[in-house]
């Protein structure tokens, strides 16, 4: 899901823009603007009770601000409002990261090196293989480091 959310984003940017870089912060405030409409179709009672987010985290991803937020959480949100279930989503993620640095001809080191993130390129090996949690913003930072070197 949050791969669609970015395909969008990037399709958008490109058209708008000449410029080789896609910025993490144009796929940030995608990742935010469609969480914070599934919390207002849905309703923050309902992602509350069926996710592991309390009320002030989910008022704050209403508000627009879901930088911190994990990519499980976003999925689990993100499943609230469609008929997925959370995990899938979070593998289907991972799993079109690498497809993207495989095509981009990408290693960790070299993603690490050219995020904004403070991040090494063990720390980003760890988050793409789903052994250390990685927040939105940090997904935001791998993705457009990888679509950038994609065009």
């Amino acid at each position: 899901m949050f791969h669609e959310i970015a395909d969008e984003a990037v399709t958008a940017d490109r058209a708008n823009d000449d410029e080789e870089a896609i910025e993490a912060a144009t796929l940030l405030a995608s990742f935010e603007a469609v969480l914070a409409e599934t919390v207002e179709e849905t309703g923050a009672d309902r992602v509350v009770a069926e996710t592991p987010l309390d009320e002030a985290t989910v008022e704050r991803i209403a508000d627009g601000d879901a930088r911190t937020m994990t990519l499980a959480e976003g999925a689990a949100l993100l499943a609230v409002g469609s008929d997925r279930e959370s995990e899938p989503m979070v593998a289907e993620i991972r799993d079109h990261l690498l497809m993207g640095m495989a095509t981009a001809v990408l290693d960790v080191d070299t993603v690490a090196a050219s995020m904004d993130a403070d991040l090494t390129g063990q720390e980003v090996q760890q988050v793409l293989e789903g052994r250390a949690a990685m927040t939105l913003e940090q997904l935001a930072e791998v993705m457009a480091v990888i679509e950038s070197r994609k065009r």
